[in-house]
């Protein structure tokens, strides 16, 4: 991964992992068009810890715990296997992303890479996002989104370049309620 800008790839990771706001996915439809969607999101590291399956482990207290790094991460997402996104990044998986704050001061990483597709028949993605977005499984919609004839899948980006940025230092005047006017 080829990082630019003012943050590291740790800087990058440990504001992704502490940003609980859905990343915006680009790609482009079979016909050639521009296709974005919004999706919750959750940091990996490929690390020899977590998944054995996949390697795949939450970047968090545990994976570091275990010797994991901030250098190696891919972001994933969980959605139904029928949706369209699913079948124009089967067509083409190169995507673009972001995840940015939407108040003052500005910060947040964008970037570009491709996107892998897997089946996950134990909504294990799914589940873990409802737990960082919504805090549990104990809503309406974590009832939908988990009903048993529902197929997810997660999508893995892996990023090629990524660009990250904090404004924090230079609007630290600027108050949130003067954007509004």
């Amino acid at each position: 991964m080829y990082v630019r800008g003012q943050l590291s790839s740790a800087d990058l990771a440990a504001f992704l992992e502490q940003t609980a706001i859905p990343i915006r996915l680009a790609c482009r439809t079979p016909q050639d068009n521009l296709w974005m969607c919004s999706l919750w999101f959750r940091l990996v590291t490929a690390e020899a810890v977590g998944d054995e399956s996949t390697g795949d482990k939450a970047v968090g207290d545990e994976a570091t715990a275990n010797g994991a790094t901030a250098d190696n991460w891919r972001l994933q997402c969980a959605t139904s296997a029928s949706a369209d996104v699913v079948s124009f990044l089967e067509s083409d998986p190169n995507a673009a992303f972001e995840v940015s704050t939407n108040q003052p001061p500005y910060a947040g990483v964008r970037g570009r890479g491709t996107v892998s597709i897997e089946p996950d028949p134990e909504k294990e993605t799914l589940r873990d996002l409802l737990e960082r977005y919504l805090g549990g499984t104990d809503s309406q919609l974590a009832t939908t989104l988990l009903a048993p004839e529902r197929e997810e899948v997660t999508l893995t980006l892996e990023p090629a370049v990524v660009y990250g940025w904090d404004y924090a230092s230079r609007m630290g005047d600027v108050d949130d309620d003067d954007q509004r006017s």
